[in-house]
């Protein structure tokens, strides 16, 4: 399994980056940092895991009523011809169609808390008619690189944290990460689609391509008409509406079918509370080695040595200050918060150039190692097949792309 190279690849390069550092620049505390960062880390992810737990009780109990109330067959017959396509081998009305539509949606909204749980049963619903329990399907593989994509509408966490450091605009990377992330999920639909064969020229397929496009090109339109005061509200209005207006649509379907809707509640609840316990070990696992790695200085030395290799070129390198939010974004989305946080927080750098490419990173891409990690572990996938190449060629495009409109924007 390719994670497990790579798990161990962290460690073996933290290790050797540290052992450098202390005989030749005699930094002392490179060890002792370290070993505080396993337990540090650690102790991260199993909180994580707790709090993740009553969220995934919650939206899992309420796509139980969903499914049973009949929510499936109405995404199927929206979205049901593009998906049949990308997704060939899941059934017709087949439960896991639902949970990976409503995982996608939760994405686009900026949701993470929910996007985590409905993702979680997206998988375990793809493993059921997976044949060969030990390898990634095609569909496991498409559905976790569109993930890993992360294509986000409204990314209101990040705006959220660049009002709190006191951004004058806060909402002033909302069409940048729009474009990215556009970007980034659509270079990882046309490398998986490339990989099995699935033929983008379709008329279905590239008329709900062109539709996406559309719109998002319409949301940048209308967002740009807009003030930085009702940018912010509106966006955030608009997700509360969607999201409160989806329960309210489960419990109605559930009620129309008579289903006893508290006992459905808890039937779904409890398999949140027995997935989010049964992630635990990988996403301390993966933790733990993130922490490692950024604590030995590997990433400082990684960014430095980027920086270098650009300014041979001659082109310019002020991004290369933002770079490691990029860097740790497909590692721990909780990193590359703190680090945008960290490159921010100093009075004005937050509206700056470097600032404002730092969030754009930030939402650019979503969490690959960190997403395959968790969701193959909760199925005991040891096999990944593409599915790394793919995430990590969609986010390289998602960073690319961000670059590029970070300077058109902001330089």
């Amino acid at each position: 399994m390719i994670l497990n190279y790579i798990w161990v690849g962290f460690f073996l390069i933290a290790f050797a980056v540290a052992l450098l550092k202390l005989i030749f620049l005699q930094d002392m505390e490179v060890f002792p940092k370290m070993l505080q960062s396993t337990f540090d880390m650690a102790k991260t992810g199993f909180e994580i895991s707790i709090g993740l737990t009553g969220v995934m009780t919650l939206w899992l109990g309420l796509m139980k009523i969903g499914e049973r109330g009949g929510m499936v067959n109405i995404m199927s017959r929206v979205v049901g011809p593009f998906f049949s396509r990308l997704f060939p081998e899941i059934p017709k009305n087949h439960p896991a169609t639902g949970s990976v539509i409503m995982n996608f949606s939760a994405n686009i909204l900026g949701l993470d808390n929910a996007a985590t749980p409905l993702g979680l049963k997206a998988m375990k619903e793809l493993q059921d008619i997976n044949p060969n329990k030990d390898t990634a399907s095609n569909a496991q593989i498409m559905f976790l690189v569109l993930n890993t994509s992360g294509l986000t509408v409204i990314p209101i966490s990040i705006i959220a944290d660049r009002t709190m450091l006191g951004s004058v605009n806060p909402t002033a990377i909302f069409i940048p990460t729009l474009i990215a992330t556009f970007c980034s999920t659509l270079i990882g639909l046309l490398y998986v689609s490339y990989k099995q064969k699935i033929n983008l020229l379709d008329k279905v397929v590239a008329s709900y391509i062109i539709g996406l496009t559309a719109f998002v090109a319409l949301c940048v339109w209308y967002f740009t008409t807009l003030s930085q005061e009702e940018l912010q509200w509106q966006s955030s209005l608009i997700t509360s509406i969607i999201v409160i207006s989806i329960i309210a649509s489960f419990l109605i379907l559930g009620l129309r079918k008579q289903l006893p809707l508290f006992e459905t509640f808890i039937e779904g609840a409890k398999e949140g509370f027995e997935t989010a316990i049964k992630i635990i070990p990988y996403l301390i696992a993966i933790l733990v080695a993130i922490g490692v790695f950024r604590t030995s200085g590997t990433l400082t030395y990684v960014t430095q040595g980027i920086g270098w290799l650009v300014g041979l070129t001659g082109l310019n390198t002020d991004f290369v200050d933002a770079l490691p939010v990029a860097l740790m974004k497909p590692l721990s989305s909780q990193t590359a918060r703190g680090m945008m946080i960290e490159i921010s927080k100093a009075p004005g750098v937050v509206d700056s150039f470097v600032g404002n490419l730092s969030s754009i990173f930030r939402g650019c891409a979503d969490t690959t190692f960190y997403i395959l990690a968790v969701y193959f572990g909760s199925v005991n996938i040891r096999k990944t097949r593409y599915a790394v190449t793919g995430g990590l060629i969609a986010d390289l495009a998602g960073i690319i792309a961000a670059i590029f409109v970070g300077y058109l924007f902001f330089h």
